[in-house]
This record gives C-alpha cells, sequence and structure tokens, in this order.
C-alpha cells in the first residue's frame, strides 16, 4: 500500500507539469495585457513600459515559461500583479474560507443524500422512492446561485433566521490560524466566533450542498439497487438475518464503492460552485479572487490557484482509491 501511495505522489509531478504548461498556454492566448490593466486607463506608455519590465512581462515567452515553472515547483510565486501582495500569502488567506465551505456541503449532501438513497432503493417504486427522486431532479437542475438568492430572500430577508451575506459577524474578533473561520474558533476556543462563524456557514453550505446531495442521493440508490438482488444477500435472508442488517451491514458497504468515486468528483464540483455561492453571500474566498485575477491577467495569483486546486483533486483522487481497499477487502495495490 505505501508503494502504492509513493509512487502517485511521484506521478503527481507529471500531472502538475502539464496542467501548469496549459495555463501558461491559455493565458497567453487571452487578450489584453496585464501591464495596460494594472496601468489604467490613463496611464502613460512610460508607465506601461516600467510595469512590463517590472514584472518580466517584456522577457521572451520561453523565458518567462521557465520562471513559471521554476515559481510552481518552488512554492514562490512572487507578488500578485493586481494587488501587490505575496500570493501564497493571501492564497493562504482565501483557501481556508472556501476549503470549509465546501467541506460543509459535502458533509451535508452525504448526511442527507446516503440514507434518501438506501431508503429510496429499500422502498422501491413507492411514494417515497418516487418523491425523493423528484426531489434529487430538482436539486440536480437548480442553479446554486439562483437557489441562493431564493434561500436568502426566504430565510434571511424575510424570516431572519440567517445572515444575509458574510462570514462572520462584525462584533466578533478572531484570532485566525487556518483562515477556516469554524476550525480557528475551535483552535483559540472562541465560542462566540464558532457560533457566528456556524451560523454564516449554514445556509451556504445548504445552497452549495443541493446539486451533490441529489446526484449522491441518485447513485446510492442505483447502486443499492443493484446489490440488494445479489444471492449473497438472498442467503442472508434465509439464514435468519433481519432486513435491518442486511441493508446496513452487507448491502451498503459493497454499494458505497461506486458512490465513494462519485463523492470524490463532486468535491471538486463543490470547489467551483463554491465561487458561485461566495458571490451570491459575499463571502470572502478563493474563487471571488480568482475570478478577480483572471480578469486582471494576474499571472501569479491565476497560477498559485491552479496549482493548489491540482494537488488537492490528485490527492482526493488518492484518497479514493484507498477508500476502496478499506470497502471491499479483495482490492489490493501491489
Amino acid at each position: 500500500m505505501m508503494r502504492y501511495v509513493l509512487r502517485r505522489l511521484v506521478l503527481l509531478v507529471p500531472v502538475l507539469f502539464g496542467i501548469m504548461t496549459a495555463v501558461f498556454v491559455m493565458l497567453q492566448l487571452v487578450p489584453g495585457d496585464p501591464a495596460v490593466a494594472m496601468a489604467g486607463d490613463k496611464g502613460s506608455v512610460e508607465q506601461v513600459a516600467r510595469i512590463r519590465r517590472e514584472f518580466g512581462l517584456d522577457r521572451p515567452l520561453p523565458i518567462q515559461y521557465g520562471y513559471f515553472l521554476k515559481a510552481a515547483f518552488t512554492l514562490d510565486f512572487g507578488d500578485s500583479l493586481r494587488t501587490h501582495q505575496p500570493v501564497a500569502g493571501e492564497l493562504r488567506q482565501f483557501f481556508g474560507a472556501t476549503l470549509e465551505l465546501s467541506v460543509a456541503a459535502l458533509l451535508i449532501a452525504l448526511a442527507v443524500g446516503v440514507p434518501v438513497g438506501v431508503v429510496a432503493a429499500t422502498r422501491r417504486y413507492s411514494a417515497l422512492d418516487y418523491g425523493a427522486m423528484l426531489l434529487a431532479l430538482v436539486g440536480i437542475s437548480t442553479p446554486v446561485f439562483w437557489a441562493g438568492i431564493v434561500l436568502i430572500y426566504l430565510l434571511s430577508f424575510r424570516l431572519g433566521l440567517f445572515p444575509i451575506g458574510g462570514i462572520v459577524g462584525n462584533d466578533v474578533d478572531l484570532r485566525h490560524i487556518t483562515y477556516g473561520y469554524v476550525v480557528d474558533s475551535l483552535l483559540t476556543s472562541n465560542w462566540p466566533a464558532l457560533r457566528s462563524s456556524l451560523h454564516h456557514l449554514l445556509l451556504p453550505a445548504i445552497v452549495l450542498s443541493t446539486i451533490p446531495m441529489a446526484i449522491i442521493a441518485r447513485m446510492t440508490r442505483s447502486s443499492m439497487l443493484e446489490v440488494l438482488g445479489q444471492d449473497y444477500l438472498r442467503t442472508a435472508r434465509a439464514k435468519g438475518v433481519t432486513e435491518r442488517l442486511v441493508v446496513s451491514r452487507h448491502a451498503l458497504k459493497n454499494a458505497l464503492i461506486p458512490v465513494v468515486t462519485v463523492i470524490g468528483l463532486q468535491f471538486g464540483g463543490l470547489l467551483s460552485g463554491a465561487f458561485l455561492t461566495e458571490t451570491v453571500f459575499g463571502r470572502p474566498g478563493i474563487g471571488r479572487y480568482v475570478v478577480a485575477a483572471i480578469g486582471a491577467r494576474d499571472y501569479p495569483a491565476i497560477q498559485g490557484t491552479v496549482l493548489v486546486v491540482a494537488v488537492l483533486f490528485v490527492l482526493i483522487n488518492l484518497v479514493v482509491d484507498l477508500v476502496y481497499a478499506f470497502l471491499d477487502p479483495r482490492i489490493h495495490y501491489a
């Protein structure tokens, strides 16, 4: 197992090399000049030339590409062309909030999607099954930004159950360690900040979880229906095992293998969906940061964001492969 993990980590290098090459090429194909964008509409030719020299934009493309790769693999992204702050520090500041929102949405999707899928499979063709799958279809079809606006109007503006936006109350003072507000509240034992951050986090997490929740529910139902017809479950029932134990102990564990694959894929979707959710709820995060960076052609910021997300995706795929072996002892990685 350890050899397999090490081999996958080594293969991470060419994967990241290909990703960074694709990013560099696409950035060069985007119309516009970042030096002109930084100088502004009233910037002079001399100012534009100075900015290009300062940030190395006047160098030949092969040299720029070399510096681009060096920065990527040394994790020294330099300063943002837009904010003039170190990109590594900005990523650390914004990525924690986005990751926290994505993890919260994934936990909600799992807590609701898996039980709904199991119940729908065990009550096949019942009103409960049809109702659950209808709600799942609505969840998949509803855009995240539209659901966010509707729930803000109903639950925040009309009923006052949740804050309209933000990430923590203005009256809360929190010392940052990871820049995940809930995590930092726990680490610093700041209970008022914990209550405030959870209150601000719950509604965006529910909105972000709707699509993965629906997909997980449908996949769980489909996988459970396939497993429930297997011979070994008929044997368990013939031996007198109760239906609850047949479903929870024997069927569910085997049915989770394709569901785990979907969960891994959906985590990436949560990160992309978090961009829109952060915009709707006014939450600071990596989504708003990278959108502003793309608009300004901020090469260091885009490079750092893409690299961090790519590493996260590869690690998620590795974790999914390892979970396979846990769920099914017949799976071995030589």
